[in-house]
């Protein structure tokens, strides 16, 4: 399984559509479809009828009006949670481009009317040129506009009003239909002035509005697409003879050994065999520097190769690879709902309830005023017109489908939504130690030297004498020398002392620094590296300056290694678990947002109390047993505290699962992936910091983009009422739906500006 894999156990935790913590998911639905008011609607399953015969399924009825546009789907996917296959899945483009069509289609029929609409006549001073039959053009266009325009928004409507969830679709539906029943009425019996202008105003703005929304949509719902352009169609399979075969990528099998030119992209996960080069997994990882690859790096499908050829051998394929591992992530964080979004949902079936209400108030008030007749069909079409709740149902879908995809784009994988919105409240954010705050490797953190010595020096020939050993501190040793780019010179007679060290013959002439002299340094020298123990063993002193700083690395909790000559100590060097440069970014920012920071780790109370001194962090939980990790989460719990775990290993896990936010660092382990809300694809705990800002100014978006809609409704429907007529302020029907539409797209703007946002620490 990928670490990536978010199929999800009986025992997890994870929400879908909504649901309780425990119950078994539900079948998706896609933003665009809750958009669309469709949101009691099932994604088609094998077992139903063909998507296409609308009068039978009764879902996606707009699709049936262009059959055309449904096409066989690309793709099938399979909820993995529910063992359900879908057949079918939404073509968000679909929905563009059909209200696209129709809006233009609609438009144009629209001008004439316009053109012989009396009122407009009236209106502007001029006289239409008439022909036989010019007095049918408005009844006649009016119509096909009403049937070829509005029956996406009617049958979308019917779906509502059968599921008995009224929302935006029915509002539309019942808004253009009085229009269209009044006008027909009025030509057919001469009871008043018809306004089929007002009728194809009203179904252009719509279909413009919802045109533009879909477009939003199908925008913002873009990561997986990007995604799966990422993958290549084809790779070149080298074969036994050493000759190169181009197959398609679903044909590679783990072990094949594959060829990456320079500017491809790697066809599947897998280990670099032969070359070098820089490799750009920025959409991956969200790092934007290429990433060199040697031998026996690790490299990830769907990531672009830079400069240099490679030859990688394949270790995962097809659905195990890391790219699919995201891609079904951030499907299910696409398709998942928050608390916000069912919120909105809610809030529409208020306002459907709400515009009933007051339209019907309106029309016995204006009867009881003026009698019934045009004004009083005038004001109830427009508050209903008012009362479309377009931008409300666009508020929160817009701002989570950007939301899910910023964080890809970050680096941060949401496996559940309500998780992400309830890191914006999270007070307090506890660290596991080794991995995810160090590096989890030792490293030299500290160096000192007797009189005669010089630090490049002693760690040169430390190197030298470590340079045969696979113990973890002659790793750190040599590492340190590395980083200094010092000249480690010739050994031989290396000797393991168990438990104790090594001695080895070092040619010192060569050591480290040229500009060091070597008068106290003698050519072939037998030294020995090692610990307390070796200087018990060969009772030897230190000087009072080497015993001050073992005594000083003691209380940080820092071990402490030893070069003798001769029989003395004449250097020593301080390793320990490396802090993350990144670690204190994190913590400071963290601390910038009021974010109490707390660590969990198995190590002594010195270690723990030297690595939170020099992070700067509030509690540290030190000689922790895996066993005892949820324990402390459920102690600041019941302190009251909103509290999210960071981790990376089995036995985080519990940890993870019973915090109120899970957060894996991506390189963990499968289990600790499987048991979190976020996965933090890159081993960066600035990331954390990002998902908080992320958490909150994307709610701080949503709640914009609510008050905005709200708020429209409560001042605008008293208007389209008529609460201001006796003072001459009165709203058309046609005023109405532009209000509604500029509603709208000023929350999908608002929406995108989330895209500006700064995440950086």
């Amino acid at each position: 399984m990928s670490q990536y894999d978010p199929a999800e156990t009986p025992e997890s935790k994870h929400v879908h559509e909504g649901q309780s913590r425990g119950e078994k998911p539900t079948d998706r639905e896609c933003p665009c479809c809750r958009v669309c008011g469709l949101s009691a609607e099932r994604i088609e399953h094998s077992e139903e009828p063909s998507v296409r015969d609308v009068s039978e399924v009764g879902e996606h009825p707009e699709h049936a009006a262009d059959a055309e546009h449904h096409e066989p789907p690309d793709h099938a996917h399979e909820d993995r949670s529910s063992g359900h296959d879908h057949e079918a899945h939404v073509d968000h483009a679909g929905h563009e481009t059909l209200f696209k069509r129709r809006f233009f289609v609609c438009l144009v029929l629209s001008l004439p009317v316009l053109y012989y609409s009396p009122m407009l006549q009236d209106w502007f001073g001029y006289a239409a040129v008439t022909f036989p039959g010019s007095e049918f053009v408005g009844p006649v266009l009016g119509t096909i506009v009403f049937l070829y325009g509005g029956v996406p928004f009617l049958r979308m409507g019917a779906v509502e009003a059968r599921n008995r969830e009224p929302g935006m679709m029915l509002l539309i539906s019942l808004a253009i239909t009085v229009a269209f029943v009044y006008s027909v009425a009025a030509v057919a019996f001469g009871i008043g002035e018809p306004f089929f202008w007002e009728l194809v105003t009203l179904v252009v703005i719509f279909l413009l509005g919802h045109w533009i929304e879909m477009r939003s949509v199908r925008r913002a719902s873009g990561a997986l697409d990007e995604l799966a352009e990422l993958m290549p169609d084809t790779a070149e399979r080298i074969t036994e003879d050493g000759e190169t075969e181009e197959v398609r990528v679903d044909e590679l099998t783990a072990d094949d050994l594959v060829l990456v030119r320079p500017g491809g992209n790697v066809p599947a996960d897998g280990v670099v065999e032969e070359g070098e080069s820089n490799v750009n997994e920025a959409m991956i990882t969200g790092e934007s520097r290429p990433v060199k690859k040697e031998p026996e790096d690790k490299v990830i499908g769907g990531t672009t190769n830079r400069d240099g050829s490679l030859r990688v051998r394949v270790t995962a394929t097809g659905e195990e690879t890391t790219l699919s591992g995201i891609m079904r992530l951030v499907e299910e964080a696409q398709q998942s709902r928050s608390r916000t979004q069912v919120l909105a949902d809610r809030a529409a079936g208020w306002l459907f309830y709400a515009a009933i209400t007051v339209a019907a108030i309106t029309a016995v008030a204006w009867t009881v005023a003026t009698g019934f007749g045009l004004p009083v069909v005038e004001r109830v079409v427009t508050v209903l017109v008012i009362a479309c709740p377009h931008a409300l149902g666009l508020a929160v879908p817009l701002v989570v489908a950007i939301n899910t995809t910023m964080a890809a784009q970050n680096g941060m994988l949401i496996r559940d939504r309500i998780a992400m919105e309830e890191a914006r409240n999270l007070d307090t954010i506890v660290f596991d130690k080794t991995g995810t705050l160090t590096k989890g490797e030792q490293g030299v953190v500290d160096v000192a030297t007797t009189d005669d010595w010089d630090e490049d020096e002693l760690l040169a020939v430390m190197a030298a004498a470590e340079g045969d050993s696979e113990h973890m501190i002659a790793e750190a040793i040599r590492d340190a020398a590395d980083e200094r780019e010092l000249s480690v010179p010739r050994v031989r007679e290396f000797e393991a002392l168990e438990g104790r060290g090594v001695r080895a013959t070092v040619d010192v002439e060569a050591a480290a620094n040229p500009d060091v002299g070597t008068d106290h340094a003698r050519d072939g020298e037998t030294v020995h590296v090692g610990g307390p123990n070796l200087l018990r063993y060969l009772d030897v002193e230190r000087d009072t300056a080497l015993k001050t700083f073992a005594d000083n690395a003691g209380e940080r909790g820092q071990g402490v290694v030893y070069l003798l000559r001769n029989g003395d100590a004449v250097g020593a060097v301080a390793l320990a678990d490396v802090v993350r440069e990144e670690s204190f970014e994190a913590i400071d920012a963290l601390h910038e947002m009021d974010v109490e920071v707390a660590m969990l780790t198995g190590d002594t109370e010195d270690v723990a109390r030297a690595v939170s001194e020099e992070l700067d962090i509030d509690t540290y939980f030190a000689e922790v047993l895996p066993e005892d990790k949820d324990k402390k989460i459920v102690e600041l719990q019941n302190q009251g505290k909103l509290v999210a775990m960071v981790g990376d290993g089995v036995n985080d896990a519990p940890a993870l699962t019973r915090s109120d936010v899970g957060i894996a660092i991506g390189s963990g382990t499968d289990v600790a992936v499987e048991s979190a809300d976020v996965v933090l694809v890159e081993n960066d705990p600035r990331d954390v910091a990002h998902l908080a800002q992320l958490s909150r100014k994307s709610y701080r978006k949503m709640q914009e983009n609510l008050v905005w809609a709200a708020g429209y409704n409560v001042f605008a429907l008293p208007l389209a009422a008529g609460v201001l007529a006796p003072i001459g302020i009165l709203l058309s029907p046609a005023i109405g739906a532009v209000l509604m539409s500029a509603s709208t797209v000023i929350v999908a703007i608002n929406a995108q500006l989330l895209r500006r946002a700064d995440l950086s620490v």
